[in-house]
């Protein structure tokens, strides 16, 4: 009884309190919540200046702060609901993290890790905000209530006074992953890195025991040139540790070039169908706090005409000096190292490299009848500084390119015996311009307009293959081969990128002009973030409302590249006209299921 009335004056002693501080004026507990986190990379040390973008649960910008001398960064004063957060730092994948749950006076605690293969968001714990809704008086009120004290022990008899085993990890956690429609429309095609005419591709990724990183992605698509479809399948395991973030993937294409009885060189003689086989292993170690050392090597087996086998060895060496300069060398031979590339600061970009990773077959071509493959030995130093809202960067470069496969549009039936193959995508083919070497440099400025936008302008300069339109008739493919040769080349490039506030719209338009038309392959920078293709090309992706009751979002996407058709060499061979291009003109579009 005396305990009952002990409660019932509690109670009314504490309404009491309530509607005294009510009366005069006392301010209502906050219903807000906040996020607080730390930014390391791989090996603990944090990271100032790294840009930490909030967005609501449709991706919309709310905020953007930058990361404190410690790598320490928050968000106040967020109403409850969901909320997306974005971490991009130079020389960093940028980092991802949805469905963050605010709830009324909770703080949200993040620990973030930039790292170049794979960078992750963990949500370490929630725990009372400055402002929490329930103060410590109060809990020392329930504490002291009998009805509400916790219980501390258990009795002996009951079995249950051991201390209950600790839950282990989660098997999979933090999964995330993308589903893509496409379709599109090729006049001719480049046998690197283009798409075919339709096409369904996913990529998945997840956490096991949480150290450890899977990765899971294919492509099945159609073209309706070669009458077949295109497979392709990758996986990859990346384990985290102090020591470092080794990686082994395994990726599989397989695809047929031309339809049954299409001639390869010669009449009957049919395409086979192109299959490879690439093994990867990846790694990078910190030797000290500012040197950061990437490497690793892929071995390539393709099986077409004949079957053979090559390495791809690849490495960069990044100094960071005061915040916000970097200094990198590079080397790679083979296969350009995708893993190298940087990538915009989209949300997947992870999942979308790998998508694209998966249509970059090796560069076949035919000379002499012999299957040949393109191979290109790259160094490469480049320097770039923030400065506020602007950042500089150049770079030089040396490439020595070994049997370089240039695109030919409307070339078919032509007598070249076992000069020409047939290609991937489109109605073109494939030949073998020979060697050369080129040395080359970059210049670029990027300037961020506000918190949405961001302009930037480029200068290179290099050699390049091209060739002049023939004032006589070429007859042979030695002749064709002769008529190619190497020029200086210089270019400059354009390119405006960002995400329109209301919509959420990203795009991002560039334009290239140069002072010749170049034939071979672009250089593909290991140091710098410079891409732009030649011409104009504009990419789009619109976020769309959807009601499914799943959880992610959904993406419309649009790609128009060199829309104006420019490039094209047009020469006169064994009596037709045929043409010379680097980069086709190509629109597509599709859909993207994130979650």
């Amino acid at each position: 009884m005396n305990a009952a009335k002990s409660i019932k004056t509690v109670g009314v002693l504490a309404g009491a309190l309530v509607t005294v501080a009510l009366c005069l004026g006392a301010p209502a507990p906050k219903l807000s919540g906040s996020i607080a986190g730390i930014v390391r990379d791989g090996a603990g040390v944090p990271q100032m200046g790294a840009a930490v973008v909030l967005c609501n649960r449709y991706d919309r910008l709310l905020e953007r702060v930058l990361t404190s001398d410690q790598g320490i960064f928050g968000f106040h004063a967020l109403a409850p609901g969901v909320y997306n957060i974005r971490v991009t730092l130079s020389s960093f994948l940028p980092a991802l993290k949805r469905d963050i749950a605010i709830q009324p006076g909770m703080q949200s605690l993040l620990s973030v890790n930039l790292a170049s293969v794979f960078s992750s968001v963990e949500l370490v714990d929630t725990m009372p905000g400055d402002n929490p809704i329930m103060s410590d008086e109060w809990k020392w009120v329930l504490r002291g209530s009998s009805q509400t004290r916790p219980i501390l022990r258990l009795a002996p008899d009951t079995g249950l006074g051991e201390r209950a085993p600790r839950e282990s990890a989660a098997l999979f956690s933090g999964t995330t992953g993308v589903v893509r429609l496409s379709a599109g429309d090729t006049a001719a095609s480049s046998s690197l890195g283009s798409d075919p005419d339709v096409g369904t591709a996913f990529a998945v990724r997840t956490s096991f025991l949480g150290t450890n990183d899977l990765q899971l992605s294919g492509n099945v698509a159609y073209s309706s040139y070669s009458g077949a479809p295109i497979t392709g399948i990758s996986t990859s395991l990346r384990r985290a540790w102090a020591g470092g973030d080794p990686e082994i993937k395994v990726t599989m294409r397989q695809i047929c070039l031309a339809n049954e009885g299409v001639p390869l060189g010669e009449a009957g003689n049919q395409a086979p169908a192109l299959r490879t086989l690439s093994a990867t292993v990846s790694d990078e170690t910190r030797l000290t706090s500012r040197l950061l050392i990437e490497y690793g090597f892929s071995r390539d087996s393709v099986s077409f005409l004949d079957q053979f086998s090559y390495y791809s060895p690849y490495g960069r060496l990044s100094y960071e000096g005061a915040p916000g300069e970097v200094v990198a060398v590079a080397y790679s031979s083979g296969n350009p190292p995708a893993d190298l590339f940087a990538r915009s600061a989209e949300s997947g970009a992870e999942l979308q490299r790998d998508l694209a990773a998966l249509t970059l077959f090796p560069m076949i071509s035919l000379r002499d009848g012999e299957t040949r493959v393109q191979r290109t030995d790259t160094m490469e130093a480049g320097y770039h500084k923030t400065a506020g809202s602007r950042t500089y960067a150049v770079a030089v470069y040396h490439d020595d390119v070994l049997n370089a496969a240039l695109s030919i549009a409307g070339a078919d039936g032509l007598d070249v015996a076992g000069e020409l193959l047939p290609e991937m995508f489109a109605n073109g083919s494939i030949f073998n311009a020979g060697n050369f070497q080129t040395f080359g440099f970059l210049g670029s400025v990027e300037q961020n307009l506000g918190e949405h936008f961001t302009f930037a302008v480029a200068l290179e300069s290099g050699k390049a293959l091209t060739a002049d339109p023939a004032a006589s008739e070429l007859t042979t493919a030695e002749d064709l081969r002769n008529a190619i040769h190497a020029v200086q080349r210089e270019a400059l490039s354009a390119r405006l990128s960002g995400t329109v506030p209301k919509t959420g719209t990203r795009f991002a338009a560039s334009y290239q002009w140069a002072s010749a038309t170049p034939l071979s392959p672009a250089h593909l920078y290991l140091t710098e973030s410079v891409s732009d293709g030649p011409g104009l090309n504009i990419h789009l992706r619109q976020p769309i409302p959807y009601f499914g009751g799943l959880p992610g979002h959904v993406e419309a996407t649009a790609n128009l590249e060199n829309i104006l058709a420019q490039g094209y060499i047009p020469v006169n061979f064994e009596g037709r006209r045929v043409y010379l291009l680097q980069s086709p003109r190509a629109v597509r579009g599709g859909l993207n299921f994130v979650f």
